[in-house]
């Protein structure tokens, strides 16, 4: 989810964004993820499809993905037929990443603040999107929450009542976030044959843990846990030198700072420091923001980047996928950005790769 100053308007946001990705396109980048909060000016994006849509006759290669859905605040139906119409709109270029949600003034606005009953609505909209997709009406869906049922006003030679089908079969990848220890959202996707994301904000330890829970999940299904498809969030911050790095990393108005000022007031509010802790065991007022970024964000110059991430990879466990958080671009950031995305797919990625 791009993160901004709720100062800055919503029709720059969005024009920053667009132009990040259409770059990111340009420069080989894989795939471009973009969340969904509804009630946060700061992390605006309402509605990811609509906003990814945009960009679809903009880009040539580059694959969009909802990061993500949050699947307990939408009737199920919905969802399925968006995802679908955006799978064909995007000729396959699509990803379908969902959740149970992340953000506390949300889960207020549609009801979900009881974490039992949002897992069981994201538990049961994901299973009725996928009865969706897989077969023609009659629909007859139990469920607790939102029981599907169109048995009476079909015609079929009309195409009336029936649903779309995604243009990928039988369906778009599916990816879920994680970011907590040890999740077990994480074993479950792998189990799935989902996609796992762990989120750019975990502490290294987090990510190690995520590759236990991995492994666990691709072992109930009998899956080999090669790592390939499974998908880890860096903050990256590349300069020309380690020392100028470090100087982009730490400048009070430098939007690593910000994003990680602005996520640790969110987490002490709800109670939920432990995603982001350099170490679990800290006491909460000894944490500082410099003490995450420096923990958090993986900087330096090319050859000291590819160095951290041949480590971490090494550390962690064979992620097969590396996602750069977006930032903001206020002042001399957007360009910071540029470069650092510019030297990741240029400079670094290479090195990685060939390692």
């Amino acid at each position: 989810m791009p993160l901004h100053p709720a100062s800055r308007p919503l029709v720059d946001v969005l024009a920053e964004n667009t132009e990040k990705i259409i770059l990111a396109d340009k420069l080989g980048f894989d795939e471009a993820w973009i969340g969904e909060h509804i009630s946060c000016v700061t992390e605006p994006v309402s509605a990811p499809m609509i906003f990814l849509a945009s960009l679809i006759s903009q880009t040539k290669n580059i694959k969009f993905a909802t990061g993500v859905i949050a699947l307990p605040n939408h009737h199920p139906a919905i969802v399925a037929a968006e995802a679908s119409l955006f799978d064909h709109l995007s000729k396959g270029r699509f990803i379908f990443g969902v959740g149970p949600g992340g953000l506390a003034s949300d889960m207020e606005l549609f009801g979900n603040l009881d974490g039992d009953v949002r897992n069981e609505r994201m538990a049961e909209s994901i299973s009725t999107i996928l009865t969706i997709w897989s077969q023609d009406p009659p629909y007859d869906i139990p469920g607790k929450h939102w029981p599907i049922k169109l048995t009476e006003m079909i015609i079929p030679e009309l195409g009336v009542g029936s649903m779309g089908k995604p243009y990928q079969k039988p369906h778009p990848p599916i990816a879920l976030s994680s970011m907590s220890p040890g999740s077990g959202s994480v074993s479950y996707a792998a189990k799935k044959g989902w996609i796992p994301v762990t989120a750019n904000f975990s502490p290294e330890s987090t990510v190690i843990s995520h590759w236990h829970k991995y492994v666990e999940g691709c072992e109930a299904a009998g899956r080999e846990p090669t790592g390939k498809n499974w998908t880890v969030a860096r903050n990256i911050l590349i300069a020309e030198s380690d020392a100028q790095a470090e100087d982009w990393l730490l400048d009070p108005k430098g939007s690593n700072i910000y994003y990680f000022d602005y996520l640790w007031e969110v987490l002490k509010r709800a109670n939920y420091t432990i995603v982001a802790k350099p170490d679990v065991n800290m006491r909460d007022e000894d944490v500082t923001v410099e003490s995450i970024v420096k923990a958090s964000v993986i900087y330096g110059s090319s050859k000291t980047v590819a160095e951290k991430l041949i480590g971490l990879r090494e550390r962690s466990g064979p992620f097969g996928t590396l996602l750069m958080a977006g930032l903001d671009g206020t002042g001399d950031n957007l360009e910071r950005e540029k470069q650092s995305m510019t030297r990741l797919a240029q400079e670094v990625l290479p090195v990685v790769n060939a390692a």
